[in-house]
């Protein structure tokens, strides 16, 4: 197995990966919600403005799937390190383009369409990132597989932190005009630098020892790894999705819908982006401590209570967000996405890698994330649809909507065995649907 070197560096590329990625996913997520609908939808009345928005937005999820499958193939076939190269570069480029695309009112509707274009390569590159990242650090770990891997997963906020830092500190420079007239371009721009640091950390990176295992032991020609997800892993990969539903519908209304949702309250953009931007950090400690802890307790004991939790939470998280209070909407996001998501989110990590075998592993765990990942792009959407055809309310049903999905990861949660215990060796057994 890994020397501890290996493992060390493993984890921070992991981490460093998954942080630049979700810079870029994230900071159009934020974007979408407080710029695009004014710059690249300024023909569309402001609610329709932002719904389209939104809509762009969510392109990005949809696209994630197809990700998981194409860089999850090559992946399990060619190996985990040379797809997340690949998958780094184009997320970063589309990123740095998005930075520099031109306004609707200086190029019309090419200006929408080039951004939903580039959304679907952000879709596609964090698709695939996402599945070899967290094989990187589960693969070289000998012992504490939770919470190595779960770097991964604490990437995603920390990139939420990085990037709504970068957007705040962007509109606190300058005023209102300016900020939509080019000042949003910064954050999309420094993508460029983060992507330059990230390939020199990975280049340091190894394979992971078990994919070097299986493919010396197998050198025969294997069956696609997604037909091999699909006839022997089916399962566990309907039931790994109906997990990570709710943290991923909870992860879209914390970080999207909510933004949106607390400036029409009336609260000032700069107050609900430093609340933002507090739970985002402090998320990453979260995600981190769940995620040990699951090493120790299991994985199932802690997604159950994260979902039970979440479920409770869901109805608690409008009345504190439209209170007109600055500390009970900080005290919403801080306790939803530093305390409660990350209960159901950070051991996922760990768990996709479990449930399936080496040979189908990257395409498998990509395939279950990226798919339960659609909770947090189409969420917001559906969302902004219930408020808008309510004139403005529906919160009680949107709260209603969210505690189904955490019904549904209870569900699928008690179907599956505990798994932390697996080997993920080339040999073991991966039948972990079974009680």
């Amino acid at each position: 197995m890994s020397n501890p070197t290996q493992l060390r560096r493993a984890v921070a590329s992991s981490f460093l990966g998954s942080v630049i990625e979700y810079y870029d996913f994230l900071l159009y997520a934020t974007a979408s919600a407080l710029v695009f609908g004014k710059v690249f939808f300024s023909d569309l009345s402001p609610l329709a403005a932002t719904v389209a928005s939104l809509g762009t937005f969510a392109t990005g999820y949809l696209a994630r799937p197809l990700g998981g499958v194409i860089f999850g193939h090559f992946g399990d076939r060619l190996g985990r390190k040379r797809m997340l190269v690949l998958t780094m570069t184009l997320m970063g480029v589309a990123s740095t383009l998005i930075g520099v695309l031109p306004t609707y009112e200086q190029i019309g509707t090419l200006a929408p369409v080039a951004l939903v274009l580039l959304r679907v390569a952000q879709g596609v590159a964090v698709g695939g990132e996402w599945g070899g990242a967290v094989l990187m650090s589960a693969e070289h770990a000998t012992g504490r597989r939770g919470l190595w891997a779960s770097f991964t997963n604490a990437g995603a906020p920390f990139g939420m932190l990085l990037s709504t830092a970068a957007l705040n500190g962007s509109a606190a420079m300058m005023d209102e005009q300016a900020f939509l007239s080019w000042g949003w371009r910064i954050p999309f721009l420094l993508s460029i630098v983060l992507l330059a640091i990230g390939l020199f950390v990975r280049a340091r990176v190894e394979e992971t020892p078990v994919f070097a295992s299986e493919a010396s032991s197998s050198p025969a020609p294997r069956p696609a790894p997604l037909l091999d997800v699909l006839r022997h892993h089916p399962r566990a990969l309907l039931l790994g999705i109906g997990v990570g539903l709710s943290p991923f519908v909870l992860q879209g209304t914390l970080t999207t819908f909510l933004v949106s949702y607390g400036v029409q309250a009336g609260f000032a953009r700069q107050q609900v982006l430093n609340a933002l931007t507090l739970s985002s950090g402090l998320a990453v400690l979260g995600i981190v401590g769940w995620s040990a802890l699951s090493d120790r307790v299991g994985r199932r004991p802690i997604v159950l209570a994260g979902a039970v939790a979440a479920a409770a939470y869901a109805f608690a998280i409008f009345p504190l967000a439209g209170s007109g209070s600055v500390g009970l909407l900080t005290l919403a996001l801080v306790l939803g996405q530093s305390i409660i998501h990350p209960m159901t989110y950070g051991p996922l990590a760990a768990l996709y890698a479990e449930l399936f075998a080496t040979r189908s592993r990257y395409t498998g765990a990509s395939l279950g994330y990226q798919i339960a990942g659609l909770g947090a792009g189409l969420a917001p959407l559906l969302f902004a649809q219930i408020q808008a055809s309510t004139g403005g309310g529906g919160t009680g049903l949107i709260s209603a909507v969210i505690a189904g999905f955490c019904l549904l990861t209870v569900v699928c949660t008690a179907a599956l065995r505990e798994t932390s215990r697996t080997d993920l060796g080339p040999a073991a057994d991966h039948s972990s649907v079974s009680r």
